[in-house]
């Protein structure tokens, strides 16, 4: 089986990142992952996009997606073309107050208040690994213990002082109740 995801925030907000860190795990479990970037030219505030294929099987699927099995959608700027990509159905982990659930009428919409969470775990700037561990507890893709290596490994050695705070992040998010709501198809 195939799962396809789209990240889309804008630029800063760790979204290559959490991207990668995900494909990383997910071929460090054995599984087959694809991964592709797609972001301005600002280091900060333009558009940020990943798209991530992961598979039991050697993927069929190219990691340019015409469509989408789920989203991870941190900021709603810029988000629109990703999201008109999204089937029907699937999870949506989306950061709330910063996106309104209702732009995603026809996915299971999970609304996690990404800020709020990385602050109470003194991580304030790890609201991209708060909604990946919320986006990887709603969907179990991969062993949670292989995020928290995936994105130690990832990050660069002046980042490397953050990898606590990513973990903690990782781990609240995961630990959210994330309530559903199936939107209507508009």
């Amino acid at each position: 089986m195939e799962r396809e995801l789209v990240v889309t925030g804008v630029g800063g907000q760790g979204i290559q990142l959490l991207a990668k860190t995900l494909a990383l795990a997910a071929t460090r479990a054995g599984r087959y992952a694809m991964l592709t970037a797609d972001y301005g030219g600002e280091m900060r505030g333009g558009p940020s996009r990943a798209g991530v294929v992961i598979g039991d099987e050697p993927l069929r699927s190219l990691p340019v997606l015409a469509a989408a099995w789920s989203a991870i959608v941190v900021h709603h700027r810029f988000s629109g073309p990703a999201l008109a990509r999204l089937r029907p159905g699937g999870p949506a982990v989306v950061n709330v107050p910063l996106v309104d659930p209702g732009s995603l009428p026809a996915m299971t919409v999970h609304p996690v208040d990404a800020t709020a969470v990385a602050k109470s775990v003194d991580a304030p700037q790890a609201i991209g690994f708060v909604l990946l561990g919320a986006y990887n507890a709603v969907t179990g893709v991969v062993d949670p213990a292989a995020l928290v290596e995936a994105m130690t490994e990832l990050l660069p050695p002046y980042r490397r002082q953050h990898a606590p705070a990513n973990a903690r992040a990782l781990a609240a998010g995961a630990a959210v109740p994330v309530a559903a709501t199936v939107g209507v198809p508009s």
